[in-house]
């Protein structure tokens, strides 16, 4: 292997497992390694053949060692142990690429020599890595575990303790997440340092008194290889100052000084050459081991590839399969079978070993499969129970009963077709699966009880929703002494029924006394609770009824007919009356008694805001003030949480009540007097008896001139016509002097043409002269007709504009 002026790099130990002395001391001489004292950090590398260790060590500390060729095939690449310095960290790092384990070319030394030469990499150096493949975690060989074993025992009884850190690097990681994987790496080697036997000193020595354990892994160099740099560049920064407390290898004790280090390593190799525990074993076992190593691999291979099981696994995957345990067995015992021929002739004892490997590597090929097809039964065991769960309540039993049914009979189901997958070589138990299928039909059962009870509650409260709402509303609508009493009454006899109800509804779900009196009194607060509800918002509202009230009662007599204001009500007596029933709907509604307990808010209203007379005394001392019991935010005897309207909110609605209902009296009042007014057209008596006395003459001038009586009607019609035509009424009513400037103008073409219309109607036929007609008129009136109706009648026919006949209908059937 070539040098280079960043990098120097020599073999320390050739392939022989001669250790080369003059090279390692130029190698010393060339890095200066001397001049470091402790100031030096040793790291070394192990792990299966072309997995990829000197490609990691180049991309890690920029060395040169060689690496394998992939166009020209896997090979053994580094052969005995190389060492380099790594380039541009601090302080001097020393790195040492050792031969990979598990070579082809070495035959059988390759377990001596890859012994000796772990031992050697963990008593030298202060950081070992470790590398190996993802897809190699939880294997016996691939993951050094024997080495690692040996490694560790033959340590502790050749030297002293020192700390070393292992870093198993993960290569070509998966998509597994490191979490997963790491916990699996540190239970194995725990393991590992429990099973190794220990010497008195170290008996209860823990694994970190000697190492560190890390663990790191990386992407495929090959498929991502711009990821793999990357996170090799984040691994690269940690052996930076490693020998610092607190770096990788800042707890190694027992270091050699760097003058001496190229002594020490030659003499922990000759310790460990001259070691006999590492001898190799004896050559019919190696063989046999070997061998049977083979033959085991080669029926793992045939399994794997066994159309038999292919079908299988693939049929598997797609949902239950029928008979899988005898099918699964019969492949299975043919195949250890066909290793039991092959392999009769090898030592027992590794033969055994080896078959028992075999079996494990094959039902740990299975057993995904073995679960799935549990996954599928208990998949298909909980829907068929959901259907037939719901079917049976559907059918009206009751729900206990079929819950306790269906889950007795499925899970019978389950039981029986969970046999039928058993895997025979397998002790695998399926209880884990049992138990998760009964906790779903448990949770499937709680749900649907959840389900069943929350909608048996919810029609309960809606049905207390519909009966208690209307009634309460029309209850406080006509509020009175009995409207309390009588919401206390509908609420017990409604939530009576209810509760009967829902405790019957409730008897099949077989339930403790504790939860079904919890879910009863539940439904007993909600009904409470929609009282209150109900309450809070017609009292909201309190204001608006109020004025209904009054309204009613004030506008419409004891019958319900509207009341016509003729002057003979007494309208103080009435607004009384109406407002003391709206502050009994006031007292009623402020607050909410459900519990039967007294209170004086009626009579406190009463004194404070109708009883007017003893408010209104004078107080003759101006320095003593009257007490307001109105003027507080609570009521007494009535808790808050129980009040809906304050005293204090009932003084300020009961003074926008009466501000609000003050129009309409003040509007009664307007009524009766005009009504009165409008009664009042005659003369006082004094002046009827005046007119009678004074115009006694000029009465009988009248009597005997029946002449007078005509002239004075016709001109009461044409004053009439006149009033019709000008609208006088209308004129007068923006004012006197408006009307008075509207007559002038309108007076005079009036009269002409009230003038012209008599000309022409003295040209008509003689059935249709206006004499006879306003005889005629005079007549009915005479008959009963009222002057009003007459007068209009007659002026209208004065007055009317057509061409036609004046007196049309009335002359007729007069």
């Amino acid at each position: 292997m070539a040098k280079n002026e960043s990098c120097c790099s020599t073999q320390l130990i050739d392939g022989d497992g001669s250790f080369n002395d003059a090279g390692i001391e130029h190698f010393i001489k060339e890095v200066k390694l001397a001049e470091c004292g402790l100031s030096y950090a040793v790291v070394s590398i192990m792990g299966p053949q072309s997995s990829g260790k000197s490609t990691l060590l180049n991309n890690l500390f920029n060395t040169n060692f060689r690496e394998m060729d992939a166009f020209k095939g896997r090979s053994q690449t580094t052969k005995g142990i190389w060492m380099a310095k790594c380039a541009g960290i601090e302080p001097c790092t020393l790195v040492m690429d050792l031969e990979g384990t598990d070579g082809r070319e070495r035959g059988e030394d390759d377990t001596a020599f890859e012994k000796q030469s772990a031992l050697f990499a963990l008593a030298v150096s202060d950081i070992v890595l470790i590398n190996m493949w993802c897809h190699d975690i939880g294997r016996e060989q691939a993951a050094n575990k024997p080495l690692l074993k040996t490694v560790f025992q033959v340590m502790m009884r050749l030297f002293s303790p020192r700390k070393t850190t292992l870093m198993f690097v993960i290569r070509d990681k998966t998509r597994t997440p490191l979490e997963n994987l790491e916990p699996v790496l540190r239970e194995d080697i725990q393991k590992i340092w429990d099973s190794v036997p220990k010497p008195e000193a170290h008996k209860e020595t823990p694994l970190s008194e000697f190492f560190n354990v890390e663990v790191v892994a990386l992407s495929s160099f090959e498929e991502k290889e711009d990821q793999f740099r990357e996170q090799v560049a984040n691994l690269r920064q940690r052996f930076f100052h490693s020998i610092a407390p607190g770096g990788l290898a800042g707890d190694r004790r027992g270091v050699v000084p760097a003058s001496g280090f190229s002594f020490s390593a030659q003499q922990i190799w000759k310790v460990i050459k001259e070691n006999k525990d590492l001898d190799l074993p004896a050559h019919k076992v190696m063989v046999a081991t070997v061998r049977c190593e083979e033959i085991a691999n080669e029926k793992y291979a045939a399994f794997t590839a066994s159309e038999t099981w292919s079908v299988l696994e693939e049929a598997v995957q797609s949902g239950p399969v029928s008979g899988f345990g005898k099918k699964l067995n019969s492949v299975l015992s043919t195949f250890l079978s066909e290793y039991d021929a092959e392999a009769t002739y090898f030592d027992e004892g590794v033969r055994s070993a080896k078959r028992k490997q075999l079996e494990d590597k094959l039902l740990q090929l299975v057993q995904p499969a073995y679960q799935t097809m549990l996954g599928h039964l208990r998949s298909e065991t909980l829907e068929k129970f959901k259907e037939a769960f719901e079917k049976a309540l559907s059918a009206g039993e009751g729900f206990s009963v079929a819950a306790h049914n269906c889950t007795k009979s499925f899970m019978a189901t389950f039981d029986e077709r969970a046999a039928d997958a058993v895997v025979e070589l397998a002790n695998w138990d399926s209880s884990k699966v049992r138990d998760k299928l009964h906790r779903d039909i448990d949770a499937h059962v709680a749900s649907v009880r959840a389900a069943k009870l929350a909608e048996l509650t919810s029609s309960y409260e809606a049905k207390l929703n519909e009966a208690l709402s209307a009634p309460i509303e029309a209850l406080l609508d006509g509020a009175n002494n009995e409207t309390w009493p009588a919401i206390r009454k509908l609420l017990q006899r409604e939530t009576a029924s209810a509760v009967s109800g829902l405790s019957s509804a409730l008897s099949g779900f077989d339930m403790d006394e504790q939860t079904k009196d919890k879910m009863l009194t539940g439904l007993q607060d909600y009904a409470r609770g929609v009282v209150e509800t109900k309450t809070r918002e017609e009292a909201a509202r309190v204001l608006i009824r109020m004025k209904d009230r009054f309204s009613t009662l004030f506008s419409h007599d004891s019958d319900s007919m509207p009341r016509v204001w003729t002057g003979k009500e007494d309208i103080r007596a009435i607004t009384k009356t109406a407002r003391s029933a709206s502050l009994k709907l006031l007292s009623v509604m402020a607050a909410i008694r459900l519990d039967d307990a007294p209170d004086n808010i009626e009579t406190t209203l009463t004194s404070a805001l109708v009883d007017t007379k003893s408010n209104a005394a004078a107080v003759t001392d101006r320095s003593i003030t009257t007490y307001d019991p109105l003027a507080s935010s609570t009521w007494e005897q009535v808790p808050s949480s129980k009040t809906l309207i304050t005293p204090v909110q009932c003084k300020s609605l009961w003074r926008q009540f009466r501000a609000e209902t003050e129009y309409s009296v003040t509007q009664a009042i307007s009524a009766q007097e005009a009504n009165k007014r409008n009664n009042n057209w005659l003369p006082p008596p004094w002046a009827i008896v005046a007119l009678l006395i004074l115009g006694f003459n000029e009465f009988m001038t009248l009597l005997r001139n029946p002449l007078y009586l005509f002239v004075i009607f016709v001109g009461f019609l044409v004053i009439k016509a006149l009033w019709v035509q000008l609208d006088i009424a209308g004129e007068f009513r923006n004012g006197a002097l408006p009307g008075l400037l509207s007559l002038s103008t309108k007076i005079l073409p009036t009269v002409m043409n009230l003038m012209r219309k008599l000309a022409e109607e003295g040209q008509v036929p003689v059935n249709n002269n206006p004499q006879r007609n306003a005889a005629m008129a005079s007549k009915s009136y005479q008959n009963g007709s009222s002057s009003s109706d007459t007068s209009s009648i007659a002026s209208s026919g004065l007055t009317s504009s057509g061409t036609g006949t004046v007196y049309n209908s009335p002359t007729k059937e007069d």
